[in-house]
């Protein structure tokens, strides 16, 4: 799996991102948006931003809501592989969390983690990747927006060995909870990378 981890939307690696998409597809999720409270017109728009900063590169793009495949494992893992990568956007990492356990993505990017299937994204579609989430609740409330799971996840999934640390030392109104997430990470010993707002982390 290749992963191309933003801090703030797209980044200033665009034409690697359409380098790195094997099919030249890719699906839009947007469920990090899912927090308690969400403007939905907000939502509307930042979705069809984020769309069409995808299409601007040339990518075929589909809007992949996790809430319709909530059960449906199967019909996503398929999704996926006819897609060949997934392209997720930023909100709350506790509710990114829960949408891929009960969507099933979760355990469907470790099952196809030795593939050369493309996982990008910005802000909380990185941090959800650490080992566990522990201090993430520094930046991002925590929020149990769906009627099947109502308990925060910790677990992480694990697929890289730090945390990811977006919009550091960035004019973003994050940007002085994530010094404090790194200093939480530095005071516990945890593994972090940070990354400044249009700067990506990219790992083939």
């Amino acid at each position: 799996m290749k992963f191309y981890l933003s801090s703030y939307e797209i980044g200033n690696e665009a034409e690697k991102l359409r380098q790195l998409t094997p099919k030249g597809k890719i699906g839009y999720i947007p469920n990090a948006r899912d927090f308690s409270g969400a403007d939905p017109e907000r939502k509307t728009k930042r979705t069809e931003s984020d769309i069409g900063s995808l299409r601007n590169l040339g990518l075929k793009v589909e809007l992949v809501d996790l809430q319709n495949y909530f059960g449906h494992r199967d019909n996503l893992k398929q999704k996926l592989e006819d897609l060949g990568a997934i392209f997720i956007s930023g909100g709350n990492v506790f509710v990114l969390r829960q949408a891929m356990k009960l969507s099933g993505l979760d355990e469907i990017l470790k099952e196809i983690r030795n593939t050369n299937f493309l996982y990008a994204g910005y802000s909380a579609a990185g941090c959800v990747l650490a080992p566990d989430l522990k201090g993430m609740d520094i930046v991002d409330p925590l929020d149990t927006p769906y009627k099947g799971q109502k308990e925060i996840i910790w677990d992480g999934l694990g697929l890289v060995d730090f945390h990811f640390m977006p919009h550091w030392n960035s004019d973003h109104s994050e940007s002085e909870d994530i010094a404090k997430e790194i200093a939480y990470c530095e005071q516990h010993n945890i593994p972090y990378k940070p990354v400044r707002d249009g700067e990506v982390l990219i790992i083939e």
